[in-house]
C-alpha cells in the first residue's frame, strides 16, 4: 500500500507539472485556463488518492475526498469567471 500511495502521490505532482508548463507555455489565456483547470484537477485527485491510502482511516479519506470535491466545484466557478472577465476585457 505505501508503494501504491507514493506512486499515485508521484502521479499527481507530474500533472501539477504538467498544468504549470501549459501555463507558461500557450500563448493566450483561455488554453492557458485549460490546460491549468484539466491538469490541476486531476493532478490534486491522484494527491488525494495518495493521501488518502496513507491515511489508513476511513474517516480521513472521507474528509479527503469532500475537501476534493469542494476544490472541484470552486477551481470551475473561479475558471469560468476568468474566462468571463477574459472575454469582456480587450
Amino acid at each position: 500500500m505505501p508503494l501504491l500511495s507514493a506512486l499515485a502521490l508521484v502521479v499527481g505532482a507530474a500533472f501539477f507539472l504538467a498544468g504549470t508548463v501549459g501555463l507558461l507555455r500557450f500563448p493566450d489565456t483561455h488554453s492557458r485556463l485549460h490546460a491549468l483547470t484539466k491538469a490541476d484537477t486531476l493532478g490534486l485527485g491522484f494527491i488525494v488518492l495518495g493521501a488518502a491510502l496513507a491515511a489508513g482511516s476511513l474517516a480521513v479519506a472521507l474528509k479527503l475526498f469532500i475537501i476534493w470535491g469542494l476544490a472541484l466545484v470552486a477551481s470551475s466557478t473561479v475558471c469560468y469567471l476568468i474566462a468571463r472577465l477574459a472575454k469582456r476585457t480587450p
